[in-house]
């Protein structure tokens, strides 16, 4: 076999032989193997995997934000029958004092 870098003959010597056997890779003779190939893949899954958890903390944060709405209206709900209750016994008390 002989070095890609001889000459067969003399007047060979002005042609530039250093790429004469360097082939070129495109992205469709990239195998499944290809260390480059599976980085770009798995930059493309972290990025789909930051995307849902992004997701997730925003659903969070909105579940938390109406579980502390839905808190402060119960307890403002019992805090309005509450002041009901004591509404309806004064009036049954005034009634009752009328009546006499």
């Amino acid at each position: 076999m002989k070095d890609k870098r001889t000459y067969k003959n003399i007047k060979e010597y002005g042609e530039d032989m250093s790429y004469e056997n360097d082939t070129t890779l495109t992205n469709e003779d990239r195998g499944s193997n290809d260390l480059t190939l599976m980085a770009e893949l798995h930059q493309k899954e972290i990025w789909e995997w930051k995307q849902k958890e992004s997701e997730y903390i925003q659903t969070k944060n909105l579940l938390d934000g109406s579980k502390r709405i839905i808190a402060e209206m119960s307890s403002q709900m019992n805090k309005q029958v509450k002041i009901i209750e004591q509404l309806e016994q004064e009036i049954k008390r005034l009634v009752a004092e009328k009546k006499k």
